[in-house]
């Protein structure tokens, strides 16, 4: 059974036991711009008491609040009663609800777009908001007082945002005035609950205007100020003639691929963060600007920043070293067979490589080094890059080695001679170390 099967049912029941039952918020969204839904919600006059009655298996995820999780042909649907919101002292959640009306319920959600209700068992839409006329006009419109709106619920500066470079619509310049103006609100929101938000812009195609718009209406402020710096921060115009850093990390953005992973999207995103604390002007080279050591302090902010939202170390295990390695790719070709090896071994390189490709494309559109890295993996591919050990250090200790520092001294020069093509076997390997290590510390 599909969600839309099993939520059209869940609404039969409740209809047939006299209560209204409405599909809510974004799956009416959803269906008004034949889009398929991520879930499908209901609204309904029943009390959680009474769909508890219908649904004895429901889980009271949120009773609370009026909400009951109901578990019905493999699916799970949320079924809330209709209700208005009492305080909000946390900005996130009201103190307590009170039962109410379609209508009422209606002017308590945070755009119109999302305010609507259909009844699934006739495809009556319900709008007392105006949502369907600001879905056919492509509009972000707050219901009510946008401040009001995101004072109760600050995560809704975050939504807005996502909603609008999602749906590619734009945002009414009432909403938008009051984003700016609230927006040092979102300081007291979770940061767990910020970085799913950004999470979802980023991964979405949408990307580059998501970025844009954050920086656009203060929000970066709240929890990512280090990005506010980039704008206004110039760089040279000969390698950048498309900007400042802010810009050029935006096209950047935008040059991804539609399936860019999360990991590469943070990595392109924060890859010059280090910029603007190492911008220095050098009288010696005719005033150029330089960012000495931007990868360096770059790889340590990258790290805080994305602590401070909470991110798993997987992540930033994943996306701190490609920030820190970034300018590397400007030496590959000088690099000898052992050091290029090891430099491509990286478990991220793919993604690497197309950070690297849209940094050039972005700016200088040098792509010598990306089709040299090219042709080396078609070159490399027969073998791993890094092949089993001809020696272990249980073969140093046969030998006569006492377990110490050296012992990684000799393996990483052996390895680069076999990288290099130059130990093939385990015989020439014991035959280089010998003749290197001849006398070497008895244990």
């Amino acid at each position: 059974m599909t969600a839309e099967e099993a939520a059209k049912e869940v609404a039969q029941r409740l209809t047939d036991a006299g209560w209204i039952a409405y599909l809510a918020g974004g799956c009416v969204r959803d269906r008004l711009l034949h889009r398929e839904p991520k879930d499908y919600d209901i609204a309904t006059s029943a009390t959680p008491e009474q769909v508890l009655e219908l649904f004895p298996k429901g889980n009271e995820i949120g009773a609370h609040f009026g909400v009951i999780l109901v578990r019905h042909g493999g699916q799970m649907i949320e079924v809330a009663t209709f209700r208005t919101d009492g305080c909000y002292q946390d900005g996130r959640r009201p103190e307590n609800v009170v039962f109410a009306t379609p209508e009422a319920d209606a002017q308590r959600r945070d755009f119109t777009i999302n305010g609507l209700f259909e009844n699934p068992l006739t495809g009556e839409i319900i709008d007392g908001v105006g949502g369907r006329d600001d879905l056919a006009a492509g509009v972000i419109r707050a219901i009510g007082d946008p401040a009001q709106r995101f004072r109760e619920d600050s995560l809704r500066l975050m939504r807005g945002v996502r909603f609008a470079c999602s749906l590619g619509f734009s945002i009414d310049p009432a909403t938008r005035a009051s984003l700016c103006e609230c927006a040092p609100l979102l300081e007291r929101i979770a940061p767990e609950r910020i970085r799913e938000e950004l999470c979802r812009m980023l991964v979405h195609p949408s990307r580059a205007r998501a970025f844009a718009l954050l920086a656009q209406t203060q929000l970066f402020a709240s929890f990512w100020p280090e990005v506010m710096a980039l704008i206004g921060c110039d760089q040279p115009p000969e390698w950048h003639p498309e900007g400042d850093v802010f810009e050029h990390t935006r096209i950047m953005l935008d040059m991804l691929p539609v399936d860019a992973s999360l990991e590469l999207c943070l990595a392109v995103l924060l890859h010059d963060i280090g910029k603007p604390p190492t911008r220095t002007i050098d009288a010696s080279a005719n005033n150029r600007i330089r960012f000495n050591g931007h990868d360096a302090v770059g790889a340590q902010m990258a790290d805080e920043m994305l602590r401070r939202l909470r991110f798993s170390n997987e992540i930033i295990d994943a996306v701190v070293p490609m920030v820190a390695r970034h300018m590397q790719f400007m030496n590959v070709q000088q690099m000898r067979t052992a050091k290029l090896k090891r430099f491509m071994s990286s478990e991220r390189f793919s993604e690497e490589l197309e950070l690297h490709r849209v940094d050039c494309a972005s700016s200088n559109g040098f792509v010598d080094n990306w089709n040299f890295l090219t042709e080396k993996r078609k070159e490399f591919s027969h073998e791993p890059l890094i092949p089993q050990p001809l020696l272990t250090g249980r073969d140093l200790i046969a030998a006569g080695l006492k377990p110490g520092p050296i012992f990684a001294e000799i393996l990483e020069s052996i390895q680069t001679e076999q990288l290099e093509g130059r130990l093939q076997n385990r015989e020439q390997a014991l035959a280089f170390f010998h003749q290197h290590w001849s006398n070497p510390p008895k244990s």
